[in-house]
């Protein structure tokens, strides 16, 4: 189909106070064009996952469970068979992330995760032989389902180490928050939901994982206390990841992951339930880690990255998350893990369900009504 170009333009955010690392920010407006956009896919329904083939082919997922290939060169679409046919996508559920195995090129190996008939997650990876897919591999499922239908997460990444990281929302009966929340799966350790789970590329549990209070042996658990993470990321420069996730009524989050952690949720929040009441008195306890940054009001975050390449030199090294109800793209610059400066790009482009840095250094955004996607560069 024919490219849409347009000139998209970025309104500048400061933040109001940086003497904790754990600051609210707040907004300014400037108008100025500084990229130019192409839509290269429109007109699907919901755009999940996004990632790139070494041959410079796009894969995208959409959520009622199709796998679809976009040809580097004519933006031709061929739709992959051969996917599971259990995909599951009531509620917030469906096919979700998909992600290229950095050593592709000599192992063929693609992972995938959705929910499957019954509200239960599933990790999955496979190959393609053609545009088939091939030598299906579940690597985690969970023991019990999303009763409601939503919290699912969850995103793919690697570190550079070669472990994968699996994002998992807290699932369950509810999402309501506070000490006497009826759904403590995010806290509770035998429960896959609420957490980041690290494994091998083949699904095993890595020797150095976390060992918790009341276990014996390490899991698949890395952190824990996570409400909804659709953002995850590694960032290559500083060996770090990193996390957004939905509050509830305000409390969106950006978290630095680590080892063991507690991220609180449902005990803490700086949002409220949906009847107004608030999560917690206070956003900060005791043993909990409290974000890098939040929200209120919520922007619904989802979809991370680390801009890597200096096609886009002024943000290099930044995070930018996507926004749903904020419809936009947030950057976020850091000095010593403390966010000192926000910006917000492309304001009412849309609901940004994903963001993605390509192999030729542009930026590819995920976003619904209708499902498109769309590929940003620089002016100059």
């Amino acid at each position: 189909m024919p490219s849409m170009t347009n000139l998209l333009f970025a309104s500048i955010l400061l933040v109001t106070a940086c003497t904790e690392n754990k600051e609210l920010v707040d907004t300014t407006q400037s108008q100025s064009p500084i990229t130019t956009s192409t839509t290269i896919v429109n007109n699907r329904e919901v755009i999940w996952g996004l990632d790139f083939l070494p041959d410079g082919d796009m894969l995208f997922t959409e959520k009622r469970g199709r796998l679809v290939r976009v040809n580097k060169t004519t933006n031709n679409l061929t739709e992959i068979s051969g996917f599971p046919t259990d995909v599951d996508a009531s509620g917030q559920g469906g096919l979700m992330d998909i992600k290229v195995h950095p050593n592709y090129a000599s192992n063929g190996w693609i992972y995938a995760n959705y929910s499957s008939t019954g509200g239960f997650i599933n990790l999955i990876r496979f190959k393609l032989n053609g545009n088939q897919v091939s030598n299906i591999e579940t690597l985690l499922k969970s023991n019990t389902p999303s009763a409601w239908r939503g919290h699912y997460g969850g995103r793919i990444v690697f570190d550079k180490a070669g472990y994968l990281y699996l994002s998992v929302g807290e699932g369950g009966t509810t999402s309501y928050g506070g000490e006497n929340s009826p759904n403590k799966n995010a806290q509770n350790l035998q429960s896959p939901w609420g957490k980041i789970h690290r494994l091998t590329d083949d699904g095993k549990v890595p020797a150095d994982n976390p060992i918790f209070p009341g276990t014996t042996a390490p899991s698949t658990v890395w952190c824990y206390g996570l409400r909804n993470p659709q953002g995850l990321v590694y960032n290559p420069f500083t060996d770090q990841l990193w996390e957004t996730e939905h509050g509830p009524m305000g409390g969106d989050e950006l978290n630095l992951i680590q080892k063991g952690k507690n991220y609180g949720w449902p005990l803490v929040s700086y949002g409220k339930n949906y009847d107004g009441v608030p999560v917690s008195a206070s956003p900060l306890k005791e043993g909990i880690e409290p974000p890098v940054t939040y929200w209120v009001p919520s922007i619904a975050a989802s979809g991370l990255i680390v801009v890597t390449n200096p096609k886009f030199k002024r943000w290099n090294g930044n995070l930018m998350s996507g926004a749903l109800a904020g419809a936009h793209v947030h950057r976020i610059m850091f000095q010593a893990d403390k966010v000192i400066e926000t910006e917000k790009l492309w304001n009412g482009i849309g609901r940004v369900r994903n963001i993605k840095e390509g192999p030729d250094g542009n930026i590819y955004l995920c976003v619904e009504g209708p499902g498109r996607i769309i590929r940003v560069s620089p002016n100059n």
